[in-house]
């Protein structure tokens, strides 16, 4: 519970320093601060949320409260959980465009950005470093390294450390507005408490619905893992069952084997990694806590994610060959969970 309540507490400062810095820069990027409703599967699992919340509240000062089954309709036009919470303290943004802002303000700066050169490899020279890419060699005194879910065998070292993960999204076609107004009455970011849960919002014009998932395929047809994510959003709203999808795509998360994101050094490079899928709120801040430390600036790159390194997985070179057993495991949770809350 101390370790739970330390990272949440990093993560408000986290989000505060995002929130500002979409702010201060100006970064036209659809942000809304509208909260989060968190699903519950079972009176048990909301009897847990509550106190959750209510610890927030009291720790942290976030505003943050249960909402009883009774009222959940006015938060989600949905009768499949047994209640949840709320945190008004999440938001929502259109990621293509942050990252597009974030390239646009970097550039602005003087910043060089050279896209589509892979670096093949990384290696000590003297006192700094030999970076070798596709489009030819970089001395450099240091290296900050965060390729995340996209860590390939230019960095083995890293590789062995970080698990890439797909999550893949589906967006209905438009809905009528009284739809939308119906099943997200206060258009909030949703997510829910099933180890393979789903992560859903509406779209930034509010015309359609989002929903994400982890996708445990590496290869080959996208049919199955875009039909998984449809059943879920019937299933969640069984009114949209004849409404047709416009678009699914994925892109890879990574998570280290204690799923903690955090800086490190090895070998006198200096790392960032290791988001877990929320790499929205978490690489802002982290990236910028590294290149505080890069440069030595001390108090400005101390952050609760600074330690060691994340430990090797056994029998691992970086293809996760062994993701769909754990699919298969949290599905097995899963399934106990909605024994223990249909008893």
């Amino acid at each position: 519970e101390e370790k739970a309540m330390t990272i949440e507490a990093e993560g408000k400062i986290a989000r505060e320093f995002l929130y500002d810095f979409i702010r201060t820069e100006k970064l036209d990027c659809d942000f809304k601060l509208v909260g989060l409703f968190k699903g519950a599967i079972g009176y048990e699992q909301y009897e847990k949320m509550a106190r959750g919340a209510e610890a927030l509240a009291k720790k942290l000062g976030i505003e943050s409260y249960p909402v009883q089954y009774a009222k959940q309709r006015n938060y989600i036009g949905t009768d499949f959980y047994r209640g949840g919470m709320v945190r008004m303290d999440i938001g929502g943004l259109h990621p293509a465009k942050f990252h597009a802002e974030l390239l646009r303000v970097a550039l602005a700066s003087g910043l060089t950005v050279h896209s589509n050169t892979p670096v093949t490899s990384i290696e000590r020279d003297g006192s700094g470093f030999r970076v070798v890419t596709s489009a030819g060699t970089v001395q450099a005194r240091q290296v900050l390294v965060c390729t995340n879910g996209y860590t390939d065998a230019a960095n083995p070292f890293l590789r062995r450390r970080l698990v890439p993960v797909r999550s893949r999204i589906i967006a209905t076609e438009e809905l009528a507005p009284e739809v939308m107004a119906r099943l997200m009455p206060k258009l909030m970011m949703m997510s829910e408490g099933r180890e393979l849960g789903f992560y859903y919002r509406p779209s930034p014009d509010g015309r359609r619905i989002l929903l994400g998932g982890r996708d445990s395929s590496r290869v080959g047809d996208p049919a199955a893992p875009t039909l998984r994510l449809r059943n879920g959003l019937v299933e969640l709203f069984p009114e949209l069952e004849n409404v047709r999808l416009s678009h699914s795509w994925f892109g890879n998360v990574a998570m280290h084997r204690d799923m903690l994101p955090r800086i490190f050094e090895k070998y006198g490079v200096v790392y960032a990694t290791g988001f877990c899928g929320s790499g929205v709120v978490w690489a802002p801040w982290i990236g910028t806590r590294a290149a505080h430390k890069l440069m030595g600036h001390g108090e400005q790159g101390r952050t609760a994610f600074d330690f060691r390194p994340p430990a090797a997985i056994p029998l691992y070179r970086g293809n996760p060959w062994f993701m769909p057993a754990v699919i298969k495991g949290y599905a097995l949770q899963d399934r106990i969970a909605w024994w223990r809350a249909s008893r």
